[in-house]
């Protein structure tokens, strides 16, 4: 509690010393700011039947990558755009293995069967009949931040913006395995996507806590590029079990061992050994403001600003450094504080117009901190694609330009 005082304490001196650094000399130097603007003169526009952002905001997801083959893509949600801690569907990023599915709600069927009592069929109406629940989680793809291969010119977007954060609606999935009737020894299920590459994953019972067969996304049915009409939904797990256009889950004793879970979405250790299940989203946090592509004008008081998560539960704290680790500070955290969700991290800062780089590491309830790079390198190697949750950096060159610290 006193270190957040102090921390308001010096955020306050810090605010109250922007009047006199000339930073509203820009409006002053208007005519006159209390003329009626043309906007105010006439009536204004009729809202659309689906609500648009305004022309003057530009937010976009864009591709991260060519796809290697049609259909076989994704696209990146702007990060250090976003405020708070919900993604809008219209930027919640994407990743699909055979593009998108044309699916007809009416005909589309929830296939439950294998190692149980009662196998059943279920249409959509059926499974909004049960009871719902909603949920605030962020979804990452185990690809986010590539170890190798970044650019100096790359920003928030570019490195982190295969992840979102949305609250998702639908059937806990305990309760439908309680409707079906598990049999003994089952441990396993298969969940199978209805789109055209029939996306499969094998997931243990004890990976399943607060699954969800969700339907609705922030208050509005899913969107066809996240799943509509029907997704799994495992939060603080990687992206690629929520199996989106859910058609089936069938129930075992063992993993399938399916072409994602052994050729694809695998660990490639420095040994040559190769680390299998690698399920849970390690803590991980970056700075949004000031980041990659960003620009700061004139020294002085800024806001450093970022996003913390962790698979395993709630966010404990954030430390930022500005001097490239030698010392850190820890920020303050805005709540809410929620498990295995985004959580948005603040911290007072004076530039003072020199070279600096920026670092944020995040700690979880568990105790587990996000390592440095060296640190997790020292033990995967860079020969793995997947969950690279390494402490990221950004460079503020004297001139005020924001870039990726190679």
């Amino acid at each position: 509690m006193r270190k957040r005082m102090e921390n308001r304490r010096s955020f306050l001196r810090m605010a109250g010393s922007l009047a006199g650094a000339g930073v509203a000399t820009g409006a002053l130097a208007e005519a006159n700011p209390l003329d009626v603007p043309p906007w105010t003169r006439e009536q204004g526009a009729t809202a659309p039947g689906y609500g648009r952002p305004s022309p003057s905001e530009t937010l976009a997801r864009y591709p991260r990558l060519p796809p290697r083959f049609p259909g076989a893509s994704s696209t990146v949600t702007p990060l250090q755009g976003l405020h708070g801690i919900l993604t809008p569907n219209g930027l919640h990023f994407e990743r699909h293995h055979a593009g998108i599915p044309a699916i007809d709600p009416d005909r589309h069927r929830l296939v439950v069967h294998g190692l149980v009592e009662r196998p059943l069929a279920l249409t959509m109406d059926d499974i909004v009949r049960f009871p719902a629940v909603s949920r605030l989680h962020f979804l990452e793809c185990s690809g986010n931040t590539p170890w190798l291969g970044a650019k100096p010119d790359w920003t928030v977007q570019d490195s982190h913006g295969l992840i979102s954060c949305a609250e998702w609606t639908g059937v806990e999935l305990s309760i439908l395995l309680a409707e079906v009737g598990v049999k003994p020894g089952a441990a396993w299920i298969l969940a199978e996507g209805a789109d055209a590459c029939a996306m499969t994953r094998s997931i243990p019972f004890d990976a399943l806590d607060g699954a969800i067969l969700a339907y609705a996304q922030n208050g509005e049915r899913l969107r066809p590029e996240q799943g509509y009409p029907l997704r799994l939904f495992l939060p603080g797990l990687e992206g690629n079990l929520s199996i989106k256009w859910l058609r089936r889950i069938k129930v075992g004793d063992q993993p399938f061992q399916t072409r994602e879970e052994t050729s694809k979405y695998t660990d490639l250790m420095p040994d040559g050994t190769v680390r299998q299940f690698t399920f849970v989203m390690e803590a991980k946090s970056i700075i949004t403001a000031p980041s990659g592509g960003q620009h700061l004008h004139e020294p002085g008081f800024h806001e450093i600003r970022g996003l913390a998560w962790t698979g395993r539960g709630r966010i404990a704290g954030v430390e930022v450094s500005t001097d490239n680790g030698i010392s850190w500070r820890e920020a303050h955290l805005e709540g809410p504080v929620l498990p295995r969700c985004l959580t948005r991290f603040r911290l007072p800062w004076r530039w003072e117009g020199g070279p600096a780089r920026l670092l944020s590491r995040a700690r979880d309830e568990t105790g587990y901190v996000q390592p440095s790079r060296e640190a997790l390198v020292a033990v995967r190697g860079t020969r793995s694609f997947y969950h690279n949750n390494a402490v990221f950096g950004w460079s503020i060159e004297p001139n005020g330009s924001v870039t990726y610290a190679v």
